[in-house]
Protein backbone atom coordinates (compact mmCIF):
# COMPACT_ATOMS: atom_id res chain seq x y z
CA UNK A 1 0.00 0.00 0.00
CA UNK A 2 1.38 3.43 -0.98
CA UNK A 3 2.28 5.87 1.78
CA UNK A 4 -0.20 8.73 1.99
CA UNK A 5 1.18 11.74 3.87
CA UNK A 6 -2.28 13.29 3.82
CA UNK A 7 -3.63 10.50 6.01
CA UNK A 8 -0.80 11.01 8.49
CA UNK A 9 -1.61 14.71 8.56
CA UNK A 10 -5.28 14.01 9.27
CA UNK A 11 -4.37 11.53 11.98
CA UNK A 12 -1.96 14.00 13.57
CA UNK A 13 -4.56 16.74 13.48
CA UNK A 14 -7.14 14.48 15.12
CA UNK A 15 -4.63 13.50 17.80
CA UNK A 16 -3.88 17.17 18.45
CA UNK A 17 -7.59 17.93 18.82
CA UNK A 18 -7.96 15.08 21.31
CA UNK A 19 -5.01 16.47 23.26
CA UNK A 20 -6.65 19.89 23.26
CA UNK A 21 -9.89 18.66 24.86
CA UNK A 22 -8.22 15.84 26.87
CA UNK A 23 -10.91 13.32 26.05
CA UNK A 24 -9.64 11.03 28.83
CA UNK A 25 -10.55 13.74 31.37
CA UNK A 26 -14.10 13.76 30.02
CA UNK A 27 -14.38 9.99 30.36
CA UNK A 28 -12.94 10.39 33.87
CA UNK A 29 -15.78 12.76 34.83
CA UNK A 30 -18.69 10.67 33.52
CA UNK A 31 -19.04 8.42 36.60
CA UNK A 32 -19.80 11.43 38.81
CA UNK A 33 -23.02 12.02 36.90
CA UNK A 34 -23.91 8.35 37.25
CA UNK A 35 -23.29 8.52 41.00
CA UNK A 36 -25.56 11.56 41.24
CA UNK A 37 -28.28 9.68 39.36
CA UNK A 38 -28.06 6.37 41.22
CA UNK A 39 -27.68 7.74 44.75
CA UNK A 40 -30.65 10.07 44.27
CA UNK A 41 -33.10 7.18 44.49
CA UNK A 42 -34.81 8.12 41.23
CA UNK A 43 -35.42 5.51 38.55
CA UNK A 44 -32.69 5.83 35.91
CA UNK A 45 -33.30 4.84 32.29
CA UNK A 46 -30.77 4.04 29.58
CA UNK A 47 -32.01 7.05 27.60
CA UNK A 48 -31.17 9.30 30.55
CA UNK A 49 -27.72 7.74 30.94
CA UNK A 50 -26.97 8.27 27.26
CA UNK A 51 -28.21 11.86 27.24
CA UNK A 52 -26.40 12.83 30.45
CA UNK A 53 -23.23 11.29 29.02
CA UNK A 54 -23.61 13.30 25.78
CA UNK A 55 -24.33 16.45 27.78
CA UNK A 56 -21.19 16.01 29.86
CA UNK A 57 -19.14 15.16 26.78
CA UNK A 58 -20.33 18.35 25.11
CA UNK A 59 -19.79 20.55 28.15
CA UNK A 60 -16.32 19.23 28.88
CA UNK A 61 -15.31 19.57 25.21
CA UNK A 62 -16.51 23.16 25.07
CA UNK A 63 -14.96 24.07 28.42
CA UNK A 64 -11.54 22.54 27.74
CA UNK A 65 -11.34 24.01 24.25
CA UNK A 66 -12.28 27.44 25.58
CA UNK A 67 -9.82 27.09 28.45
CA UNK A 68 -7.01 26.63 25.92
CA UNK A 69 -8.17 29.67 23.95
CA UNK A 70 -8.50 31.88 27.02
CA UNK A 71 -5.12 30.80 28.41
CA UNK A 72 -3.12 31.11 25.20
CA UNK A 73 -1.36 34.24 26.47
CA UNK A 74 -0.33 32.55 29.75
CA UNK A 75 0.47 29.17 28.20
CA UNK A 76 2.76 30.73 25.59
CA UNK A 77 4.95 32.13 28.38
CA UNK A 78 4.97 29.10 30.67
CA UNK A 79 7.74 26.55 29.92
CA UNK A 80 5.50 23.75 31.21
CA UNK A 81 2.76 24.47 28.67
CA UNK A 82 4.68 25.64 25.61
CA UNK A 83 3.98 22.39 23.74
CA UNK A 84 0.19 22.55 23.97
CA UNK A 85 -1.57 22.27 20.58
CA UNK A 86 -2.65 25.91 20.24
CA UNK A 87 0.81 27.17 21.19
CA UNK A 88 2.63 24.84 18.79
CA UNK A 89 0.11 25.53 16.05
CA UNK A 90 -0.94 21.90 15.57
CA UNK A 91 -4.50 23.09 16.23
CA UNK A 92 -5.82 26.36 14.79
CA UNK A 93 -7.69 28.78 17.02
CA UNK A 94 -10.60 28.59 14.58
CA UNK A 95 -10.73 24.80 15.11
CA UNK A 96 -10.75 25.33 18.88
CA UNK A 97 -13.65 27.75 18.57
CA UNK A 98 -15.52 25.18 16.50
CA UNK A 99 -15.05 22.69 19.33
CA UNK A 100 -16.51 25.25 21.74
CA UNK A 101 -19.54 25.72 19.50
CA UNK A 102 -20.11 22.03 18.71
CA UNK A 103 -19.58 20.99 22.33
CA UNK A 104 -21.97 23.69 23.57
CA UNK A 105 -24.65 22.69 21.06
CA UNK A 106 -24.33 19.03 22.06
CA UNK A 107 -24.59 19.98 25.72
CA UNK A 108 -27.67 22.21 25.41
CA UNK A 109 -29.52 19.90 23.01
CA UNK A 110 -28.92 16.94 25.35
CA UNK A 111 -30.10 19.01 28.33
CA UNK A 112 -33.29 20.01 26.51
CA UNK A 113 -34.00 16.40 25.52
CA UNK A 114 -33.57 15.19 29.12
CA UNK A 115 -36.27 17.17 30.92
CA UNK A 116 -37.53 20.66 31.68
CA UNK A 117 -35.28 21.20 34.71
CA UNK A 118 -32.05 20.20 32.96
CA UNK A 119 -33.07 22.54 30.13
CA UNK A 120 -33.79 25.51 32.42
CA UNK A 121 -30.73 24.99 34.65
CA UNK A 122 -28.27 24.12 31.86
CA UNK A 123 -26.80 27.65 31.52
CA UNK A 124 -25.46 27.52 35.11
CA UNK A 125 -22.87 24.71 34.65
CA UNK A 126 -22.00 26.09 31.19
CA UNK A 127 -21.19 29.57 32.51
CA UNK A 128 -19.37 28.11 35.50
CA UNK A 129 -17.22 25.84 33.33
CA UNK A 130 -16.31 28.51 30.78
CA UNK A 131 -15.61 31.09 33.49
CA UNK A 132 -12.89 28.92 35.07
CA UNK A 133 -9.86 30.25 33.10
CA UNK A 134 -10.82 33.81 34.04
CA UNK A 135 -10.94 33.02 37.76
CA UNK A 136 -7.18 32.88 38.19
CA UNK A 137 -6.98 36.39 36.77
CA UNK A 138 -9.33 37.67 39.47
CA UNK A 139 -8.62 35.71 42.66
CA UNK A 140 -6.35 33.13 44.32
CA UNK A 141 -8.84 30.26 44.60
CA UNK A 142 -9.43 28.87 41.08
CA UNK A 143 -8.98 25.38 42.58
CA UNK A 144 -12.33 25.69 44.39
CA UNK A 145 -13.89 26.94 41.15
CA UNK A 146 -12.60 23.85 39.35
CA UNK A 147 -13.86 21.61 42.16
CA UNK A 148 -17.33 23.16 41.95
CA UNK A 149 -17.35 22.69 38.19
CA UNK A 150 -16.66 18.96 38.42
CA UNK A 151 -19.03 18.55 41.38
CA UNK A 152 -21.83 19.94 39.22
CA UNK A 153 -21.77 16.61 37.36
CA UNK A 154 -23.08 14.96 40.53
CA UNK A 155 -25.97 17.44 40.77
CA UNK A 156 -26.59 17.16 37.04
CA UNK A 157 -26.93 13.40 37.30
CA UNK A 158 -29.64 13.72 39.94
CA UNK A 159 -31.58 16.34 37.98
CA UNK A 160 -31.24 14.33 34.76
CA UNK A 161 -32.67 11.23 36.46
CA UNK A 162 -35.49 12.89 38.42
CA UNK A 163 -36.49 15.94 36.42
CA UNK A 164 -39.55 14.22 34.97
CA UNK A 165 -40.69 12.95 38.37
CA UNK A 166 -40.20 15.81 40.84
CA UNK A 167 -40.24 19.56 41.32
CA UNK A 168 -37.06 21.57 41.79
CA UNK A 169 -37.10 21.54 45.60
CA UNK A 170 -37.36 17.74 45.68
CA UNK A 171 -34.58 17.45 43.11
CA UNK A 172 -32.31 19.65 45.23
CA UNK A 173 -33.09 17.59 48.32
CA UNK A 174 -32.23 14.35 46.52
CA UNK A 175 -28.80 15.45 45.29
CA UNK A 176 -26.18 13.41 47.21
CA UNK A 177 -24.64 16.52 48.72
CA UNK A 178 -21.99 14.66 50.72
CA UNK A 179 -20.61 13.26 47.48
CA UNK A 180 -21.06 16.63 45.74
CA UNK A 181 -18.96 18.50 48.31
CA UNK A 182 -16.57 15.57 48.63
CA UNK A 183 -15.77 15.91 44.93
CA UNK A 184 -15.47 19.69 45.28
CA UNK A 185 -12.86 19.55 48.06
CA UNK A 186 -11.01 16.56 46.60
CA UNK A 187 -10.58 18.35 43.25
CA UNK A 188 -9.66 21.63 44.96
CA UNK A 189 -6.99 19.76 46.93
CA UNK A 190 -5.35 18.00 44.02
CA UNK A 191 -5.51 21.13 41.83
CA UNK A 192 -3.72 23.04 44.60
CA UNK A 193 -1.02 20.37 44.56
CA UNK A 194 -0.85 20.55 40.76
CA UNK A 195 -0.41 24.35 40.94
CA UNK A 196 2.83 23.84 42.87
CA UNK A 197 4.52 23.13 39.53
CA UNK A 198 3.73 26.68 38.41
CA UNK A 199 4.52 28.41 41.70
CA UNK A 200 7.40 30.59 40.44
CA UNK A 201 5.67 31.36 37.15
CA UNK A 202 2.38 32.30 38.84
CA UNK A 203 4.13 34.59 41.34
CA UNK A 204 6.11 36.30 38.57
CA UNK A 205 3.15 36.79 36.23
CA UNK A 206 0.43 37.47 38.78
CA UNK A 207 -1.58 34.33 38.11
CA UNK A 208 -3.91 33.52 40.98
CA UNK A 209 -3.39 30.29 42.91
CA UNK A 210 -3.19 29.15 46.51
CA UNK A 211 0.58 28.42 46.27
CA UNK A 212 1.22 31.87 44.74
CA UNK A 213 -0.87 33.55 47.46
CA UNK A 214 0.27 31.64 50.56
CA UNK A 215 3.55 29.95 49.61
CA UNK A 216 4.41 26.30 49.08
CA UNK A 217 4.30 25.11 52.70
CA UNK A 218 0.92 26.65 53.49
CA UNK A 219 -0.43 25.48 50.14
CA UNK A 220 0.47 21.90 51.03
CA UNK A 221 -1.31 22.33 54.37
CA UNK A 222 -4.40 23.76 52.65
CA UNK A 223 -4.42 20.93 50.11
CA UNK A 224 -4.25 18.39 52.94
CA UNK A 225 -7.09 20.17 54.76
CA UNK A 226 -9.22 20.08 51.61
CA UNK A 227 -8.48 16.38 51.24
CA UNK A 228 -9.28 15.54 54.86
CA UNK A 229 -12.64 17.26 54.43
CA UNK A 230 -13.21 15.28 51.23
CA UNK A 231 -12.34 11.97 52.91
CA UNK A 232 -14.79 12.73 55.74
CA UNK A 233 -17.56 13.67 53.30
CA UNK A 234 -17.02 10.57 51.18
CA UNK A 235 -17.16 8.54 54.40
CA UNK A 236 -20.40 10.16 55.55
CA UNK A 237 -21.94 8.97 52.27
CA UNK A 238 -22.01 5.41 53.67
CA UNK A 239 -24.80 5.94 56.25
CA UNK A 240 -26.49 8.79 54.37
CA UNK A 241 -27.12 6.81 51.19
CA UNK A 242 -27.26 3.31 52.61
CA UNK A 243 -24.06 2.16 50.93
CA UNK A 244 -22.43 -1.12 51.92
CA UNK A 245 -19.14 -2.96 51.98
CA UNK A 246 -18.31 -2.45 48.30
CA UNK A 247 -18.28 1.33 48.61
CA UNK A 248 -16.74 1.16 52.07
CA UNK A 249 -13.83 -0.78 50.57
CA UNK A 250 -13.55 1.75 47.75
CA UNK A 251 -13.64 4.61 50.25
CA UNK A 252 -10.83 3.02 52.30
CA UNK A 253 -8.64 2.50 49.22
CA UNK A 254 -9.43 5.95 47.83
CA UNK A 255 -8.72 7.62 51.18
CA UNK A 256 -5.36 5.87 51.42
CA UNK A 257 -4.43 7.01 47.92
CA UNK A 258 -5.50 10.59 48.67
CA UNK A 259 -3.28 10.65 51.75
CA UNK A 260 -0.45 9.03 49.79
CA UNK A 261 -0.79 11.74 47.16
CA UNK A 262 -0.24 14.35 49.85
CA UNK A 263 2.69 12.39 51.27
CA UNK A 264 4.40 12.29 47.86
CA UNK A 265 3.93 16.02 47.29
CA UNK A 266 5.25 16.86 50.75
CA UNK A 267 8.25 14.60 50.35
CA UNK A 268 9.47 16.38 47.22
CA UNK A 269 8.01 18.79 44.68
CA UNK A 270 9.54 16.57 42.01
CA UNK A 271 6.87 14.03 42.98
CA UNK A 272 3.98 16.37 42.10
CA UNK A 273 3.30 14.88 38.62
CA UNK A 274 3.35 11.36 40.09
CA UNK A 275 1.09 12.47 42.95
CA UNK A 276 -1.32 14.18 40.58
CA UNK A 277 -1.63 11.08 38.38
CA UNK A 278 -3.00 9.16 41.38
CA UNK A 279 -6.26 11.05 40.99
CA UNK A 280 -7.39 8.92 38.06
CA UNK A 281 -7.43 5.69 40.12
CA UNK A 282 -8.77 7.61 43.13
CA UNK A 283 -11.73 8.89 41.15
CA UNK A 284 -12.43 5.53 39.55
CA UNK A 285 -12.24 3.65 42.85
CA UNK A 286 -14.61 6.05 44.62
CA UNK A 287 -17.18 6.39 41.84
CA UNK A 288 -17.22 2.82 40.55
CA UNK A 289 -17.54 1.38 44.06
CA UNK A 290 -20.43 3.78 44.75
CA UNK A 291 -22.09 2.82 41.46
CA UNK A 292 -21.59 -0.90 42.12
CA UNK A 293 -23.00 -0.61 45.63
CA UNK A 294 -26.03 1.35 44.41
CA UNK A 295 -26.72 -1.26 41.70
CA UNK A 296 -26.41 -4.07 44.25
CA UNK A 297 -28.92 -2.24 46.45
CA UNK A 298 -31.31 -1.78 43.51
CA UNK A 299 -31.00 -5.47 42.69
CA UNK A 300 -31.83 -6.41 46.25
CA UNK A 301 -28.38 -7.97 46.80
Amino acid sequence: MAFDPGEVSKASRFHALMRLVRIEHTLFSLPYAYVGALLSGFHVTWAEIILMSLALLGLRTAALAYNNIADIDIDSLNPRTWNRPLIKGTVKISDAWWLVVVGSVLYFVSAVLLNIWTALLSPIPWVLALAYPHGKRKHSFPHLHLGLTLAMAVAGGTIAAGGDEANLLVLLERIPWAFFFGVLFWVAGFDTIYALMDYEFDVKHGVGSIPARFGIKKALDIALAFHLIAIALFGVAVPLYGLGWVYLTGWAVGSFLILYENYLARKSLENVPKAFNLNIPIGLVLTLSAIADALIKLGGG
